[in-house]
């Protein structure tokens, strides 16, 4: 069974990885907190228990083993997230620090009935998809908003950012998932988008907050791509 601090590092190897499955040591330290000597001599550990592949001055790569492993604690964790979201009360900004404690509990029928209970979601409260019980994940292949144009009709569907900041910023604006956005115009000089939603008449996003929206593109009658 590994540890706490292990499955830190499976996780962050796993949410790191980039489409080769690669991540950097530095890379690995800094998302962590640690020195790269602490961060190298854990990836070595890792290494031995058969959970990932590591050669000096190369990048990092998840075994099948190690890519399960990780899985299934992205699993617990987003779980735990939906849970306090739809069965306790908590606001989206609230349950990241919560869910990092309940992630490393050893108990799979608790998880499963915490699944059960909430009718087997498919993703988070920030839309990012919950691996099934073989680690097995969806890819939901969404846009950034920065992407849409204008005269087209997109739904708020995921984020790729769910830090507080962020979640409390969506908060201030009323953009929650779900929410159907109408782009007016692309500004030339800076992308950032105006757009109108709720009873809104026009909103300005900027292209940083544009970027970490995911949304489901649908035409409108006078759009074309």
């Amino acid at each position: 069974m590994a540890s706490t601090t292990e499955e830190n590092y499976l996780k962050a190897l796993f949410n790191l990885a980039n489409e080769k499955g690669e991540v950097n040591i530095s890379e690995l330290a800094h998302q962590l907190e640690v020195s790269m000597p602490t961060a190298n001599s854990m990836v070595k550990t890792l290494q031995k228990s058969g959970s990932c592949i590591y050669e000096k001055y190369k990048p990092v790569v998840l075994t099948p083993k190690g890519k399960k492993e990780a899985a299934l604690i992205v699993r617990k964790h987003r779980l735990t997230e939906m849970f306090l979201v739809t069965k306790m009360g908590f606001g989206w900004e609230e349950v990241h620090e919560i869910a990092e404690q309940v992630e490393h509990i050893h108990a799979s029928k608790f998880f499963e009935r915490m699944d059960e209970m909430m009718g087997y979601p498919t993703v988070d409260p920030h839309g990012s998809p919950i691996p099934d019980k073989q680690g097995r994940i969806q890819d939901l292949q969404f846009k950034s908003l920065s992407e849409a144009k204008p005269g087209q009709e997109v739904i708020l569907a995921a984020l790729s950012d769910s830090s507080t900041e962020f979640l409390e910023y969506l908060n201030s604006r009323k953009l929650t998932l779900g929410t159907e956005l109408k782009i007016i115009s692309k500004e030339a000089f800076d992308q950032s988008i105006v757009v109108n939603y709720l009873d809104s008449e026009k909103e300005t996003l900027s292209q940083k907050v544009c970027e970490k929206l995911l949304v489901k593109i649908y035409e409108s009658k006078n759009s074309s791509q």
